[in-house]
């Protein structure tokens, strides 16, 4: 490859890095947001979404307001923790990414020794924690949780295959059993459902925030699905996990059992979010890229439909005219 034709080539991904540098510089970060950081708080406020619905639901009300405390606390720590033992065997892709670049690993703010044994801290804390304030149910599956994200999907999905983010994504399903295990102490076949809710949602979620973000993925040589097939494959598998989705939602109803609530907000927002990913494949198959295939308009939306389900989730146990 020539010297122009190597410019040519490191010019979208240089584009995305400009585009995408924060504004302050990480100079000005404090070492205790770098720690902060380094847990990435937007992915626990996401696992949180599940975790304290799935409480009422198991009550079939208001839990104790302690036991819904002290499972959120160790929930995030937990949450927390596979996210430092994340960035810690990712760092090497971490730095080739423009998203990632300036993540305390990657700048030098935090060494490896340090994340090492903050992520240890938080694990075994969050374990302990667990077993001791809800019940050791709650915490086996805590632990389980640490290790399906930090080994399972880290260590050895990620850059393996392109189903990484598949079945990685079990890790991100564990809240709702760990969220239902601490009020009852035992599972049942309701938060099954509601994993799998979970499970099936995760690739519509994903991998439009890839095909945003593909160049970065690329430069790393993580072999994400939107890197290695056209976007109109990524979204006929989008539309067959958000129809499985949507039918581990209904299935939901008969194993709960829930009301009249839940049924027509699983209905309504499964259709609306069903539809999203059918649009997104009409313009996949128009031969659109880029911006104007508005993949990020599908990601957010993703974020919305779980948000809105598992709230229906936390307010039909009051409005279920099923529960005596």
């Amino acid at each position: 490859m020539s010297a122009h034709q190597q410019h040519q080539a490191e010019r979208p991904l240089q584009r995305l890095r400009d585009e995408q540098r924060p504004a302050a510089s990480v100079e000005n970060r404090s070492r205790f947001m770098a720690f902060v950081s380094l847990t990435k708080p937007r992915v626990i406020e996401l696992l949180l979404v599940t975790t304290a619905p799935v409480m009422f639901l198991a009550e079939r009300g208001l839990p104790n307001l302690w036991l819904i405390i002290a499972t959120l606390i160790g929930g995030s720590a937990a949450a927390a923790s596979a996210s430092v033992f994340n960035s810690i065997f990712d760092r090497d892709i971490d730095a080739r990414m423009a998203r990632t670049e300036t993540r305390p690993l990657v700048t030098g703010e935090i060494s490896v020794k340090e994340a090492t044994i903050f992520a240890f801290t938080l694990a075994i804390g969050s374990i302990l924690w667990m077993g001791g304030f809800t019940n050791w149910v709650a915490a086996g599956l805590t632990a389980a949780a640490i290790l399906l994200y930090a080994v399972f999907y880290t260590m050895i999905l990620k850059r393996r295959t392109t189903q990484n983010i598949v079945w990685g994504g079990a890790a991100g399903c564990m809240p709702v059993f760990i969220g239902w295990s601490a009020v009852t102490g035992s599972l049942d076949w309701a938060p099954v459902a509601l994993f799998l809710v979970v499970f099936f949602w995760t690739p519509p979620h994903y991998w439009p925030l890839a095909i945003k973000y593909k160049a970065d993925y690329e430069a790393a040589d993580v072999p994400m699905l939107p890197n290695k097939v056209p976007p109109k494959t990524v979204g006929v598998q989008m539309i067959g996990y958000t129809v499985a989705m949507i039918a581990a939602s209904l299935a939901v109803i008969p194993l709960a059992p829930m009301g009249p609530l839940y049924a027509v907000v699983a209905l309504g927002s499964g259709a609306w979010f069903l539809w999203e990913c059918i649009t997104f494949l009409k313009r996949a198959k128009k031969g659109l890229s880029g911006t104007q295939l508005k993949a990020m308009r599908v990601f957010h939306g993703s974020i919305t439909y779980l948000s809105i389900l598992f709230l229906a989730v936390a307010i039909d146990p009051f409005l279920n005219p099923f529960i005596g």
